[in-house]
């Protein structure tokens, strides 16, 4: 089992607080489900599963308020009479309908590191991982191991590096908000030492990930006590405690 290590960076960040949820304001660093996310951009596959060990500080927490306009709604699928050409109500929204105006409290200029694994799941336990996503191919090779029937833990882990190397991902990877688009590379962490923030605090109570393997259509959020001791925050799930 490989603990590879992401460097991931950019202007803006959000990791939305759920008690906040209205005025959107953001946890003072990154929580492990916005990790995982960064982890799966690069790859996912139903035979495998990401998970967060360690998430690092590098630059200083920042913080700024921001004033921006948001869509109140979703807009909603085509009714069958609508894509059947049948006169009625129209398709879409008018966003001037819908347009509200809301404050955030974002963080700024962020940088991390994150460590994270994953685990092969054989094929008789992969009802509950799936992505709303479709799977791209990144290259040629990607597509031959595709055709190929064997499927191991190396092919996978080979496939991982080989993106992350190349910055390539299934889409464009974020900081807790799709608007907060980021950059990232793979590192060694030990031919590429970096200094963290010199913070040693309580952060509270901090989501942790959703648990979509009771109840895939309605997923519960799970949560954990964070602690961030001398820049990093440990994520394990072997070691910490996690609460749903």
């Amino acid at each position: 089992m490989h603990n590879w290590c992401l460097e991931v960076w950019g202007d803006y960040a959000c990791f939305t607080r759920p008690e906040m949820k209205v005025e959107r304001v953001s946890y003072d660093v990154m929580t492990p489900s916005a990790a995982r996310a960064i982890f799966e951009s690069i790859l996912w596959k139903p035979a495998i599963r990401w998970n967060v060990t360690k998430i690092e500080v590098i630059n200083p927490i920042k913080w700024i308020s921001v004033r921006r306009n948001e869509v109140g709604r979703k807009m909603p699928n085509p009714t069958a009479k609508q894509m059947a050409g049948a006169l009625g109500e129209p398709m879409g929204i008018f966003i001037e309908d819908e347009r509200q105006q809301r404050a955030g409290l974002f963080l700024r200029d962020v940088r991390y590191r994150i460590y994270g694994y994953f685990d092969f799941i054989p094929p008789d336990q992969r009802k509950a991982n799936h992505s709303v996503s479709p799977e791209f191919w990144a290259d040629e090779q990607e597509l031959a191991e595709k055709i190929r029937l064997d499927e191991t833990e190396a092919k996978y882990a080979a496939m991982f590096e080989r993106r992350a190397k190349k910055g390539q991902c299934f889409h464009r990877p974020y900081l807790g908000c799709r608007e907060f688009a980021c950059d990232f590379r793979l590192v060694d962490p030990q031919k590429e030492p970096v200094e963290l923030i010199e913070e040693t605090r309580d952060l509270g109570f901090m989501l942790y990930d959703m648990d979509f393997e009771k109840d895939e259509n309605d997923p519960i959020p799970l949560f954990f006590r964070a602690w961030i001791e001398n820049g990093a925050v440990n994520a394990d799930r072997r070691e910490v405690e996690v609460r749903g």
